[in-house]
């Protein structure tokens, strides 16, 4: 009697979203972020214009949209995070769940640097004169090119303000990963003040972080808006926007085009990492998850888009007030964010109010998608150990271990030889090549061991709606397939990682970036193997135990359901 009663107490403490609409805005929050704003517009630029679409267009279709509803489905259908829904619904495939943490893990570690970056930035803002705008700070070298004089035929011969900025005033960036020099004590402070906003956020689990995502998840975009009327009434910005959607057909037959859309689509979705799993699972089960899915996904591709816009008018700006082709000026990730779009800003009238516009903004669509990864890990766990995790206060406390175990290892990449360390994460440990690893077997789980025509079923008594039978094919046949091209051509494709073009990392640097690849995608087979040889039975019955799904607990989601209506009630009242 008392482990019912402490069970059902366990459960209650799982919690569900006030409503809808936290739901909505925090998978909003989640994939429209970083990617939107600095890595979709480059890459419509450099492969083809308005002709990248084609493959982009085709990659949200056969796997965009149907990973989404899938991860989404089954963490509203179990009820449970990334890791312990496939102990109800495939148990064979529960190595995707930790493969999807690990990878998950490593992009926390990076993701923040860059929001520290972001806020760095953004203090520095507020000065009178933009540090980055002049060639007279202690930082700066003989060769340093102030950009905001106009017609200076140095532009091209010396090294911009803003660049110099970054890597000597931000960065102090050493020789190579040998280096790894002093902290960089200013970024310490940034780091630990976003860690604290990130902690608060999410704290209380859905109950703190589906308020927070009212202003993370909508402000943003009044900022985007902002920026783009700003952007489009500038002095060259028609050349800029040409130069982003100008079609070139023939770009279409490269390979890479194909592969840079395919994995624009897994990063800006969110798929294969199991937030979208965890985001689900505290949905009611009569949630409409088919509708909010579709909506989701139009929502975030028309963000790059309109991003790709607001980005693309200023570099036309600067490039007309420099005189150089656009080409010069165009760049990706955090070339665009620190170096390039910081140039223009500081070759506008008011250049502080915009500076504070573009940074608040780039803070704003990180922060959400950051708490919500973090939250998706505390869910996880917490599902797996649910009778220590779910004690009053001892979420809070393991929130803040783990915040402060992932501070004090990040010391290491905001050193003066951080940066390299960060490449190596991102480069290996965050790439595409394991995500698109893990949503190769997570479709095939789904749509061959579970069942594609059970998940349609599954999706219809939830929702009350029939899926479209484009979906099955897509995660029987086309997703898997495409998912498991792409992974084979970016191994066979790999290039050793450098910086800045001319630095070459040493080999054991190269050694421990593929170690931690390796460490999340041997998740799977390594989870797999261990489930066959711990169960019991022979081999056929082993694999029908492991392959076979767990029966939904009905008197379970009964006692969910009764529980949301008392909520909602009381809150009426």
């Amino acid at each position: 009697m008392w482990r019912k009663k402490h069970s059902q107490r366990v459960l209650q403490e799982r919690g569900h979203w006030g409503n809808k609409v936290e739901f909505v805005l925090a998978t909003a929050g989640n994939i429209v972020g970083l990617g939107n704003v600095w890595r979709f517009p480059y890459l419509c630029y450099k492969n083809g214009g308005g002709a990248f679409l084609v493959p982009y267009l085709v990659f949200i279709v056969a796997c965009g949209v149907p990973l989404f509803l899938l991860e989404t489905t089954i963490g509203q259908y179990t009820q449970q995070g990334a890791v312990t829904c496939w102990r109800k619904m495939c148990p064979l495939a529960e190595g995707i769940g930790y493969s999807a943490q690990i990878v998950h893990l490593y992009a926390a570690m990076t993701y923040i640097i860059i929001l520290s970056w972001a806020l760095f930035y953004l203090v520095f803002s507020f000065y009178p004169t933009l540090p980055w705008s002049t060639c007279d700070n202690y930082w700066n070298t003989a060769n340093c090119v102030d950009v905001t004089i106009r017609n200076d035929t140095n532009h091209s011969k010396g090294i911009a303000a803003a660049t110099e900025f970054w890597e000597r005033r931000v960065l102090n960036i050493s020789g190579g990963i040998e280096e790894i020099g002093s902290i960089r004590w200013e970024l310490l402070l940034c780091l630990l003040a976003m860690w604290v906003m990130s902690y608060f956020s999410i704290w209380k689990g859905v109950k703190s972080s589906g308020k927070v995502v009212y202003f993370t998840a909508t402000f943003p975009y009044v900022m985007l808006l902002i920026l783009l009327i700003r952007g489009v009434t500038l002095p060259g910005a028609g050349q800029g926007v040409e130069f982003y959607l100008l079609p070139e057909v023939s770009r279409l037959k490269d390979p890479q085009v194909w592969m840079e859309a395919c994995s624009q689509i897994f990063f800006s979705y969110s798929l294969g990492v199991g937030t979208l799993t965890v985001l689900g699972s505290y949905n009611n089960q009569r949630n409409n998850c088919y509708k909010d899915c579709l909506l989701l996904c139009l929502l975030n591709s028309c963000t790059s888009v309109v991003a790709g816009f607001a980005v693309f008018s200023v570099l036309g700006f600067m490039a007309h007030e420099q005189g150089v082709p656009i080409s010069q000026v165009a760049e990706s990730g955090p070339g665009l964010a620190f170096i390039a779009y910081p140039q223009a800003v500081a070759m506008m009238p008011l250049p502080q109010f915009w500076a504070v516009c573009f940074f608040t903004m780039i803070i704003l669509l990180g922060l959400d998608t950051h708490f919500v990864g973090i939250e998706e890990v505390m869910t996880s766990v917490s599902d797996i150990f649910p009778t220590v995790m779910r004690w009053a206060g001892r979420r809070e406390v393991f929130l803040l271990l783990f915040c402060l175990t992932a501070f004090l290892f990040q010391l290491f990449i905001i050193s003066e030889g951080g940066m390299y360390i960060f490449q190596i994460l991102d480069y290996y440990a965050c790439s595409g090549a394991c995500i698109l690893f893990v949503c190769v077997f997570e479709s095939l789980a789904v749509g061959w061991i579970f069942g594609a025509e059970r998940l349609c079923g599954v999706i219809k008594d939830m929702t009350g709606e029939r899926v479209n039978s484009f979906f099955k094919i897509c995660w029987l046949f086309l997703t898997p397939f495409v998912s498991m091209g792409s992974f084979i051509y970016s191994l066979v494709e790999y290039k050793p990682l450098t910086y800045n073009r001319f630095y070459v990392y040493p080999t054991w640097a190269h050694v421990v970036g593929w170690v931690m690849a390796l460490s999340s995608i041997l998740q799977i087979p390594g989870w797999a193997l261990y489930k066959l040889s711990t169960a019991t039975g022979t081999l056929s019955q082993r694999l029908h135990h492991l392959c076979w799904p767990e029966p939904p607990d009905r008197s379970d989601t009964q006692r969910r359901e009764t529980m949301l209506a008392q909520t909602t009630e009381e809150a009426r009242v």
